[in-house]
């Protein structure tokens, strides 16, 4: 599933949002158009990486965006996750690997880079965030190393689910004749900002800085 919006509030650039995984939970609610268009909607926030955070690219000299002062890249990959929306709290637990090459083999040698995770309410309300580290170790002689990271979140269960009456609007079967058959009802603004305030996203990438990003950005 790919997700797509805007993402300037966020991380100072906009972007796109690749969805990696979400959760399925039973009880979800069925959304369907009447047109062969379905989608399943559950109170599990999606858990994607933002355009643009996916990869780091250290430089030596700090500084420097020539090819040839490129010192380490490192990647995020393999996001999974789990999701437990039991109880009144709804807790999503994500894990990935970062892949890692520089570029000179030459001892062993450790590097450490800051990732952040964070919880986005509505595609654009930042509700949590947190920022960590994850160490690569070199050995001498490699090219090349690996770590794992992991990131959580909490949601309001009670904020991820749809009002009622809203859900009425959206699932009530129409006849042909009604006024509305021919309606969408994700149409109707009251009913999409409805929707929008119940959904939340868990949100993982690299802690960049301005100019990284902007690197990634117009690389």
């Amino acid at each position: 599933m790919i997700l797509k919006r805007r993402f300037n509030k966020l991380l100072l650039t906009g972007g796109t949002v690749l969805a990696l995984t979400g959760c399925a939970q039973d009880g979800a609610l069925d959304i369907s158009s009447g047109v062969g268009v379905s989608v399943t909607r559950t109170g599990c926030p999606a858990v994607a990486v933002p355009d643009h955070t996916g990869d780091i690219t250290v430089f030596d000299p700090v500084g420097s965006t020539n090819a040839s002062a490129i010192d380490v890249v490192a990647n995020i990959t393999n996001v999974r996750s789990t999701c437990n929306s039991e109880g009144a709290r709804i807790y999503t637990e994500a894990t990935f690997d970062v892949y890692a090459l520089r570029s000179r083999p030459e001892g062993a040698r450790t590097v450490t880079v800051p990732y952040f995770s964070t919880v986005v309410q509505g595609g654009t309300a930042v509700v949590a965030k947190r920022v960590k580290n994850v160490t690569l170790t070199f050995a001498d002689g490699q090219y090349r190393a690996s770590a794992s990271g992991k990131a959580g979140s909490y949601v309001d269960a009670a904020a991820a689910r749809l009002p009622e009456d809203v859900i009425e609007r959206i699932t009530r079967r129409r006849k042909p004749g009604d006024p509305d058959a021919a309606l969408d009802p994700l149409a109707d603004p009251a009913v999409r900002a409805a929707v929008a305030r119940s959904t939340f996203e868990l949100l993982i990438g690299f802690q960049l800085t301005p100019e990284q990003l902007q690197y990634n950005a117009t690389r």
